[in-house]
């Protein structure tokens, strides 16, 4: 690949938050005709003035990807227009790990190439995009955008107005070729209605949760910057704005007569729109042409009623937080985490034909390219933030052990191996007579679940002691990582910590008096999640299980959130699957019901809904899809 390219940027001067545009032309005839591209941070393509591909996939210098597009459907018989629009973050994010602006790309007529990116091609930076704002929305969705259309001219199709040569930039990358589907743009999200505000603020009611690429269609008589706000649910009249430190918004300056404009960059979560002008103006659409991944449904014609509606709004919800990866959630973050992965993928397996199996290996693969002095996984992939939740480190052994046992593929352990070796070996080095301490630095949060007493406590340091959760993950990790060593023929050097870290999680935390595991020396709580861990993972004596798996049921002790009872529900189900079957679907039917009943059309992250974190609880997360593998295994046709 890119044996004629190099990498370029519009100037020499790196400065975050710009947009550079690049304009080459080619000649074509016949024959096949492909581009392959790549950038930092992202790109929008167009092919004689027309939008042909949007996204660059999420990715690392060491780890950088390319796409392979076909450009048959764009071109024509002769001269053609190449112009590409490339977004350079240049800050630090939760999903943005900061390196060297650049664009490498060629256009190649079967094995001719037909253009390539050097110092020939005409570029500038951008006229219509404000440059070096750096205007955050959120630390995980990092920066929003302000669209100056008055300073729109033609440039896409060779009125290069402004446009001098490229600069070579120096970048070392390794590249590989996408892993998996690009994203598809559909239709416009339809509307459900329009209430106008005194002619100059409008809110858009798009009736149902929605994912993709703003677009605005408008008359405004004169120049005026309009401010969009992007949200689930509307407070006192209109859509919140700023919840926290967060600012739901971008900025538009319409131009005189009709508008028309799609942002190709920022990819938004929401069912509601507001969009306030300086003056007044009419407003035709707003809302976003809608993004998928491609996917195909397994049936689910066994379901009825309301079993039927909560599935499909989990299914709804598992669609909506797929983009290049899985995404715990749209509106606010769109990050991939590995906890939340897992659910998703575990859901994925059940709910689309053949597994999608690509896509789910092109999460984990992605993680595996992560590299942090501390040996951890960072919070999220990629992530320029120096932050990890170490518990889930562990479960991506889950994760993995999950992949290989339903797609049969074990070559991905090849691949991740080593990765695991050194989370183990991390955990071992914190080991204390026998068992993990809890982290302690700032940048390692200690959280378990949104229940009390396992949030932790996010940029602090905490106390160094054993607690119950972190050594059953670990010790769920270590015998995942002996069941993929086996499998993909390599040794297993950790059976006398596997054993000794059962006996020891027994000595420590086991409360005889209750029949039940505390959390902690300091915390002696019983928890739902550390209990049916215990029970999960054989470390409850035999005659202990009954009692507990009671006590799992009863709510006496601290609950688990709902991203968390895929354990207290397989602990049940590996306990006596006839008698808590019913328990299961029934409390499922309770609280996923009780979002239907709110008007919800996706899963929400907790079940207080928008009322969660003061106000930023999303009602359409990734992790609380997991009723679909349980409607799957206990009413329809389980998985082997």
């Amino acid at each position: 690949m890119f044996e004629k390219s190099q990498w370029i940027w519009y100037t020499e001067q790196i400065k975050s938050d710009s947009y550079g545009e690049f304009y080459g032309k080619f000649t074509y005839y016949q024959g096949k005709i492909k581009c392959n591209i790549s950038c930092d941070s992202d790109y929008a393509l167009y092919i004689n003035g027309k939008l042909a591909y949007i996204n660059q996939y999420g990715d690392f210098e060491h780890y950088k990807i390319y796409d392979n597009l076909d450009l048959s459907s764009f071109v024509k018989n002769g001269d053609n227009h190449f112009a590409v629009v490339v977004w350079y973050i240049g800050v630090e994010t939760q999903r943005y790990k900061n390196a060297t602006p650049g664009i490498i790309f060629e256009v190649l007529n079967e094995s001719e190439i037909l253009l390539a990116s050097d110092s020939q091609i005409a570029t500038r930076e951008s006229k219509a995009y404000r440059n070096n704002t750096c205007k955050w929305i959120t630390p995980q969705l990092g920066l929003s955008f302000l669209y100056d259309s008055s300073n729109e001219d033609e440039w896409k199709i060779g009125q290069n107005e402004g446009f001098s040569y490229a600069f070579h930039i120096s970048k070392h990358c390794n590249m590989f070729l996408r892993p998996n589907s690009k994203l598809i743009l559909d239709d416009l999200c339809s509307v459900e209605s329009i209430n106008n505000c005194l002619d100059k603020d409008y809110i858009v009611d798009l009736g149902k949760e929605c994912f993709g690429y703003p677009c605005l269609r408008l008359y405004s008589r004169k120049k005026q910057k309009l401010t969009i706000i992007w949200g689930e649910h509307i407070v006192k009249q209109h859509v919140p704005r700023f919840i926290g430190a967060r600012d739901f918004s971008f900025e538009y300056v319409a131009k005189p007569g009709y508008n028309e404009f799609v942002s190709p960059f920022l990819k938004i979560g929401l069912r509601y729109l507001e969009v306030i002008g300086e003056n007044e103006f009419v407003l035709n659409y707003a809302g976003c042409i809608s993004v998928t991944y491609p996917v195909e449904n397994s049936n689910y014609s066994f379901l009825k009623e309301k079993d039927k509606l909560i599935y499909e709004i989990c299914l709804r919800t598992l669609k909506l937080c797929m983009a290049e990866h899985y995404m715990d959630c749209p509106w606010r973050e769109q990050a991939l985490y590995v906890f939340d992965a897992r659910n998703q993928m575990l859901s994925g397996y059940y709910a689309f034909q053949n597994g999608n199996f690509v896509y789910a290996k092109s999460n984990l693969l992605l993680i595996s390219k992560d590299k942090r002095e501390d040996g951890l996984l960072s919070i999220c992939f990629p992530s320029g933030t120096d932050l990890t939740i170490p518990s889930f480190s562990l479960y991506y052994f889950l994760a993995i052990k999950e992949y290989v046992q339903y797609s049969k593929d074990n070559t991905i352990i090849g691949e991740i191996i080593d990765k695991l070796e050194n989370i183990i070996k991390v955990f071992i080095s914190r080991t204390k007579k026998g068992v993990v301490l809890s982290f302690s630095k700032k940048n390692q949060w200690n959280f378990y679940d949104w229940s009390e007493a396992l949030c932790g406590n996010l940029g602090k340091c905490d106390t160094q002691e054993p607690n119950l959760i972190l050594n059953c993950l670990f010790y769920m990790a270590l015998q995942c990582f002996e069941e993929i060593s086996e499998t993909g023929g390599y040794a297993f050097h950790y059976a006398n910590v596997l054993k000794n870290l059962k006996k020891r999680i027994q000595e420590i935390f086991f409360d005889s008096k209750s029949g039940l595991f505390f959390l902690s020396p300091s915390k002696k709580v019983f928890t739902e999640l550390g209990n049916a861990l215990c029970v999960l993972l054989d470390i409850v004596p035999h005659y202990g299980i009954k009692q507990i798996c009671q006590k799992l049921t009863s709510g006496e002790m601290v609950q688990c959130t709902l991203s968390m009872r895929c354990f207290k529900y397989d602990a049940l189900l590996k306990s006596d699957k006839n008698k808590y079957a019913g328990y299961i679907i029934n409390e499922i039917r309770r609280d996923y019901g009780m979002m239907l009943n709110s008007g919800a059309t996706t899963v929400w992250e907790t079940l207080e809904g928008a009322d969660a974190f003061d106000g930023a609880g999303s009602l359409c997360h990734g992790w609380s899809t997991i009723p679909i593998y349980y409607y799957h295994i206990l009413l329809g046709n389980e998985k082997q």
